[in-house]
């Protein structure tokens, strides 16, 4: 059982504790309720720009890291559609100089012409390295634009365009900043060796002077049902043809979640998992294969995706893969298999939580989607998944009107 202390300001911002004697060390993670689902249709890209932009300077600290790094500590960040998540650790004696850095970034950035055109910069680079100029770079992009009409996940973290971001104005960030950093849009995790006392000691000195700002309520549109299939094909310079299937799913908040998450578990997690055992080793069907869900807050997707052996045709892939998930609508799984699931999913929520640093970015995001005490639960709930479980989702979910496809084909 893990122990957490919670305090809150009086400007809203929300802090979570949990005490790690055995390390020397403190974690900090601001976690802010802002991602790229949070974006303008022709802003997009903006949420991921800030992870680059909040390293830029601050209000009174005009470089982030050398003061860190003279205090021994180190740091980094991510964004996803969701949430956007800044995190740092340092020796227990310096902790302060934490409390002092993120504060002040909190409080408003430097926000100057020359540090919005270094990450206009690093961020292009990244869009094209990562996603013009790799195999498969642009899937992300397929996928989104076949699976969603309506809503914001329509578009990935990096952003919809290039140009939503090297057409980025001082004024745009400022506004975007000012919209939805704030301390009542936030979430601090603090871990390691230090005291409930003087961790809420310092937050109250360091944070709560920062104003509250006036957040817009979240009001995203609901994406429709899907009610046919949609299918993609498309040529690309890539080594290997690849099938990608996607399913709509619940949000990570629905009691359906873990349902879901373990069954992607027993179709492609580990040698032995039914994909890779039947179609990869068994059938030589394809020479990898994975399964997945995206976690997402708002309903998410179930994602399937292989790179198909050689000499091996779309038809016969696509037609083996229906086979299986055919075959989990059609009959329980093992006990057995089902047991070993749940035993790595008890094993990788342990782990998760062992170090003080993964257990502050966990903290926070369970304080986000309800109470950071949750996180004390979640062993049970996957262990309450059953066969009747598995089974009732994988009918429910595993149809052609709710599928996506994608034949991503090797060009000749």
């Amino acid at each position: 059982m893990i122990g957490i202390n919670r305090h809150t300001l009086g400007n809203g911002l929300r802090i979570v504790h949990s005490e790690d004697a055995t390390t020397q060390m403190v974690a900090l993670n601001l976690l802010y309720d802002v991602g790229a689902r949070d974006e303008h249709p022709q802003h997009t890209g903006f949420a991921h720009l800030f992870e680059h932009l909040m390293f830029g300077g601050s209000r009174h600290i005009p470089n982030y890291d050398r003061p860190l790094q003279a205090a021994g500590g180190e740091n980094n960040a991510w964004t996803n559609n969701d949430v956007t998540n800044y995190y740092l650790t340092l020796p227990a004696q310096n902790a302060e100089t934490g409390f002092w850095l993120e504060s002040d970034r909190m409080l408003e950035l430097a926000f100057t012409p020359q540090s919005l055109e270094v990450q206009r910069q690093v961020v292009s680079e990244e869009f094209k390295q990562r996603y013009l100029n790799q195999p498969y770079g642009d899937l992300a992009f397929l996928v989104r634009s076949l699976a969603y009409r309506v809503h914001p996940y329509r578009w990935p973290t990096i952003g919809q365009s290039i140009e939503h971001i090297t057409q980025a104005t001082l004024g745009d960030v400022r506004r975007f900043f000012f919209r939805h950093y704030a301390p009542n849009n936030a979430i601090l995790a603090i871990t390691g060796n230090i005291t409930a006392e003087r961790a809420f000691q310092l937050s109250e000195k360091w944070f709560g002077g920062i104003p509250r700002r006036n957040v817009p309520p979240r009001s995203l549109p609901e994406e429709p049902r899907q009610t046919e299939e949609r299918r993609l094909r498309v040529e690309r310079d890539v080594p290997a043809p690849l099938l990608y299937l996607t399913f709509h799913m619940p949000g990570r908040c629905h009691p359906d979640y873990h349902a879901f998450d373990m069954l992607t578990d027993l179709l492609a997690n580990g040698r032995s998992s039914r994909l890779i055992q039947r179609l990869q080793k068994d059938r030589h069907l394809f020479a990898s294969i994975d399964a997945y869900v995206s976690g997402s807050i708002d309903p998410g997707l179930l994602h399937i995706n292989g790179r198909l052996a050689p000499g091996i045709s779309m038809a016969q892939a696509e037609e083996a893969l229906w086979g299986e998930l055919e075959a989990l609508k059609q009959e329980d799984v093992s006990m057995a298999e089902l047991e070993k699931v749940k035993n790595k999913f008890e094993s990788n929520q342990l782990f998760a939580n062992l170090n003080y640093l993964d257990l502050a970015s966990n903290l926070a995001f369970f304080e986000l989607i309800g109470k950071a005490e949750d996180i004390n639960g979640e062993v049970a709930r996957y262990r309450a998944v059953a066969n009747a479980d598995i089974r009732r989702i994988a009918q429910n979910t595993f149809i052609r009107e709710n599928c996506c496809t994608i034949h991503y084909i090797a060009r000749p």
